[in-house]
């Protein structure tokens, strides 16, 4: 019997309608391969919902996603369209805080053929991940900043019960990773030698570890630690930083695999989970065919892993190797440029090669 999974969709704006059916297609294809069937409900939210409903996500489409299995959302947000205090519809990141997504999972692993910034040819072989917690921090709406004519201050909340489970997900990632042949660690990044906050950080941290002995567990301030990624990115495994760190460093993660659309995500809870490109709606280019749906495929990879993990159907890693593989072999003749690049790939070209690539790969 063929497992069914049910898949709230957030096309949002921009080019998050140009990336998502390429999405759906190989994703399709993949899980037909592998035994699986994907059902998608298609919802609604973005800046352009909020225009027209005065909603960034309607209550029913929050409750509608709430019953999926998992949430695949595209791009949100489009900057001629704002709040009245200037700053942008931000539906991507309310959707962390209605489904508390507090582990925002970032991986950074160049895809063969695929140009990378670094010169040193050993820097193809990079692959780590950044957990980027995801409801506090800075971004945190329960302590909100204040505003006067002469100063401004924002407000970094970190809590006890958050970061332990935020480690513990990042220990039981790198306990899998181990077990695929990684090495094991996890390092803390913060700036606790300046703030007691990320004092308060490390110290959850490092009592966090004594439960998983068989990982390593580093710390590293995050100035060095940026530098580490760009000098010494083969060191890296696991990492796990707050919350504006996090969106930092993540976004130089995307830069050292070739750009933000190649940049894959994920946003999980104990509950639920939100799997979407790191890339934004790219309003520029909306429209002209140009758009770069690789980190779309491959948060929707993630997305089958999640399912796995979550529901245990080891036909949905299988779905998601494929999907993988089937991208790396796409890309690996170095012929298949993207608009970031300097090529002319966009949404139609990638789809056709990473069909094409999946055909000849055994499921």
């Amino acid at each position: 019997m063929t497992q069914d999974f049910k898949i709230a969709v957030f096309a949002g704006d921009g080019v998050g309608h140009e990336v998502t059916p390429v999405a759906k297609t190989i994703l399709d294809a993949a899980a037909a391969r592998s035994g699986l069937k994907l059902s998608y409900q298609d919802l609604q939210g973005g800046a352009q919902c909020w225009r027209d409903t005065g909603h960034e996500i309607p209550p029913a489409d929050y409750a509608a996603a709430g019953k999926a299995d998992a949430i695949l959302l595209a791009a949100m947000g489009l900057p001629n369209i704002r709040y009245n205090d200037g700053r942008e519809i931000t539906p991507q990141i309310s959707i962390r805080f209605h489904f508390d997504l507090y582990a925002g999972v970032r991986p950074v692993r160049p895809i063969p053929g695929v140009r990378h910034i670094l010169a040193d040819p050993a820097a193809a072989e990079m692959d780590f991940v950044i957990i980027r917690e995801s409801i506090e921090g800075l971004f945190a709406p329960s302590a909100p900043g204040t505003l006067t004519d002469d100063d401004a201050t924002e407000t970094m909340l970190i809590t006890r019960a958050n970061s332990e489970r935020l480690f513990d997900f990042s220990f039981r990632l790198a306990e899998r990773r181990k077990a695929q042949g990684h090495q094991g660690k996890v390092t803390c990044v913060d700036k606790a030698n300046v703030f007691a906050a990320f004092w308060f950080f490390r110290e959850i941290f490092e009592k966090r570890a004594e439960a998983f002995p068989d990982i390593i567990a580093d710390a590293a301030y995050v100035d060095a630690f940026s530098m580490q990624m760009v000098q010494r990115p083969l060191t890296l495994d696991v990492a796990v930083t707050e919350n504006m760190y996090g969106d930092i460093l993540s976004d130089l993660g995307a830069a050292l695999m070739g750009g933000m659309g190649y940049a894959p995500s994920a946003d999980i809870g104990d509950d639920h989970a939100v799997f979407q490109p790191c890339h934004g709606t790219a309003p520029d280019i909306a429209g002209k065919g140009l758009a770069n749906p690789t980190a779309m495929i491959q948060s929707g990879a993630m997305m089958l892993e999640y399912l796995d993990e979550k529901l245990g159907a080891p036909e949905a890693t299988q779905a998601a190797s494929l999907v993988r593989k089937a991208v790396d072999a796409a890309f690996a003749g170095g012929d298949l440029v993207t608009c970031e690049l300097g090529g002319d790939a966009g949404c139609a070209k990638v789809q056709a090669a990473v069909l094409a690539a999946m055909e000849g790969i055994e499921a």
